[in-house]
């Protein structure tokens, strides 16, 4: 009975036997059949790329949008359900504006994340409510350079300098690992413009086209420096780099 969760599922404050929280595990499940989610820590900024399915043909290109504008200096991707997303989107923006408010500077990237981690956990504290059923990539650019943090539906919090989570993420994550990331010192070696190019190919890359619906591509970068911020990549940019990634792949195919 602890195995399949009968009777061990129908709270998030009831331990198994075995010691497993059953609904936490099904909020992880909505987040793995969710599109694919890419997030890339680059030497000037942090590049966030999402597969999204394309419901209908009749559905206006770039709605339902799984990537937003936190504040000038982060940005935040959701994996999962998207309504779930916004809420969290919304604590996220209150917390930075509260702590500019307050301490008259942009919150830190870490301070963000946790923040964001203990709200997100909070959901899995009591019985009335249940676990958001998305994860969130993090890209945060100030003082401290380009970050990048996954926020897990346990409230798990993460630092990576590149990550993937959602339907494709283990072969999301052996195409990212193959990127030659950083140098011998540890700083990033590839800019926010190429990793807008190779994220494209790794998205092309893992998507499944005898089980996959139709696709589109969205991205959002945030950017250090004087002309630097949070803002999506326009629509051309990201169709173009999509296009690019289909050829070089059929190319590669052809080769082979």
């Amino acid at each position: 009975m602890a195995s399949i969760g009968t009777g061990y599922d129908l709270s998030s404050t009831t331990f198994s036997p075995d010691g497993r929280v059953f609904q936490v595990e099904y909020a992880a499940k909505a987040v793995e059949n969710s599109g694919t989610c890419v997030g890339l820590r680059c030497t000037d900024g942090v590049v966030l790329a999402v597969e999204k399915a394309v419901i209908s043909k009749m559905l206006v290109q770039g709605t339902l949008r799984r990537s937003h504008i936190v504040a000038r200096h982060a940005t935040l991707t959701v994996c999962g359900l998207i309504s779930d997303g916004r809420v969290i989107v919304d604590h996220a923006r209150a917390e930075a504006e509260q702590y500019k408010d307050f301490y008259g500077r942009p919150i830190p990237g870490h301070v963000l994340a946790d923040r964001i981690a203990h709200f997100v956990h909070v959901y899995t504290l009591h019985w009335h409510v249940r676990p958001f059923g998305c994860a969130v990539l993090l890209g945060v650019a100030d003082v401290d350079g380009p970050q990048l943090y996954l926020i897990e539906p346990s409230g798990l919090s993460y630092r990576y300098y590149a990550c993937a989570f959602g339907k494709a993420k283990a072969a999301a994550r052996t195409e990212l690992e193959k990127l030659k990331l950083n140098g011998s010192d540890g700083k990033a070696l590839i800019s926010c413009d190429e990793g807008v190019k190779e994220l494209a190919k790794i998205l092309v890359k893992v998507h499944d086209e005898s089980k996959d619906k139709d696709t589109e591509l969205e991205m959002i970068t945030v950017t250090d420096g004087k002309d630097g911020g949070a803002k999506l990549v326009p629509r051309k940019v990201v169709e173009e780099a999509h296009a690019a990634a289909k050829a070089f792949l059929e190319a590669d195919d052809m080769e082979d």
